[in-house]
């Protein structure tokens, strides 16, 4: 009954009273169940991760730190390697100083944690992109900065030469990898039997492999040509010629935060971009005193920056400057300049055959 008096019939009480339940249902699952109906990512109203590191001055960096090439201690206690240099170019366009960074050496069974409690801003540390680690890990992913494979190692003298002599054989792997997960459905695919032999640590399951422990040994196959030259004998392992997976490796960072995303992923592009252009650090001040508008533009892209993009109008000569194009980043780390001497392959460009596309800088 109303102040007035009327009384509603009794089918639009029990509506209303159904209604209520739902209502009242959702509301105590939402704040029982998740702690509040509110989104996990930034709202237009709330900070996002960029303006944290910006207000900051240091960019947190999750890494690897044990994987030559990608990301490893130097013996002067530096992080260095291509995982390592995505980050130092973060730094640059963001502080102008590419040592700006605090890095954190992860396992592959912790990092995913670590960067959703926040503890760093981005993870950079040779991983995959795939869809359960976008929806069910709640990431997002910037550019793809290496394109690799999984593969097999193996003793010369094993007498292994292909997936199928592998029956019945040991097989060492790392815990929380796409390896683990690859190996399995390959080779259940394929009707190979094999024994998994897992580990968290990846210095541990390359031990095990030297010390005869099992028969093999599987991960990316940069990784494994990397891993091969620290053993006492490399010449004396061969690593198969199948690829059984594809491995495409990008810096993750906490979903929703598109701001941040967009930076990240822009100051990427600039190295593809700048390699494309045939610029780098070593031309870089007599590009930029010359009359070259295209060049010019792309060196200083102000008029197609938002007043709230967070990143500095000439942020892609920062990047040049500081670490170099995406060649040259391969090339110290991993190619033509370093003990590995890895072809590019997948990692050239575009129009070298390649994957590397950078958008227009327009």
């Amino acid at each position: 009954m109303t102040a007035k008096g009327m009384v509603f019939p009794k089918e639009q009480v029990s509506r209303f009273a159904v209604r209520l339940i739902i209502f009242v249902g959702i509301a105590l699952t939402c704040f029982s169940l998740i702690g509040g109906c509110t989104a996990d990512a930034p709202t237009v109203n709330s900070t996002s991760r960029l303006d944290q590191v910006l207000s900051r001055g240091r960019l947190r960096c999750g890494t690897n730190g044990e994987l030559p090439g990608f990301s490893f201690l130097d013996p002067q206690g530096r992080y260095v390697g291509l995982d390592v240099d995505i980050c130092r170019a973060i730094a640059a366009a963001l502080f102008d100083n590419p040592d700006a960074v605090d890095y954190r050496s992860l396992n592959a069974k912790e990092r995913f944690a670590v960067l959703q409690s926040g503890e760093i801003d981005i993870l950079s540390r040779n991983t995959t992109v795939t869809l359960g680690r976008a929806f069910a890990n709640g990431l997002d992913f910037a550019p793809v900065v290496f394109y690799d494979g999984q593969g097999i190692m193996v003793r010369q003298d094993s007498k292994i030469s292909k997936l199928s002599d592998l029956k019945g054989k040991t097989i060492c792997t790392q815990v929380g990898t796409t390896t683990q997960i690859n190996l399995a459905d390959q080779f259940r695919q394929r009707n190979i039997p094999y024994q998994p032999l897992t580990f968290d640590d990846i210095n541990t399951v390359f031990a095990s492999y030297e010390a005869g422990r099992c028969q093999a040994v599987s991960a990316d196959k940069s990784a494994l040509i990397v891993r091969r030259s620290r053993l006492s004998q490399s010449s004396a392992h061969i690593i198969l010629p199948e690829t059984i997976s594809k491995e495409p490796l990008a810096p993750a960072v906490i979903a929703g935060d598109s701001r941040w995303l967009r930076a990240i992923s822009w100051i990427i592009y600039t190295l593809f971009e700048a390699e494309d252009l045939g610029i780098s650090s070593t031309n870089l001040t007599q590009i930029q005193a010359g009359q070259n508008e295209l060049l010019q533009k792309f060196l200083r892209p102000s008029d197609a920056l938002g007043d709230n993009s967070g990143l500095p109008p000439d942020f892609p000569a920062r990047i040049v400057k500081a670490v170099g194009n995406y060649a040259e980043i391969y090339n110290r780390h991993l190619g033509a300049s370093s003990q590995f001497q890895l072809a590019r392959a997948d990692n050239s460009l575009w129009k070298h055959g390649g994957l590397l596309y950078s958008p227009p800088f327009r």
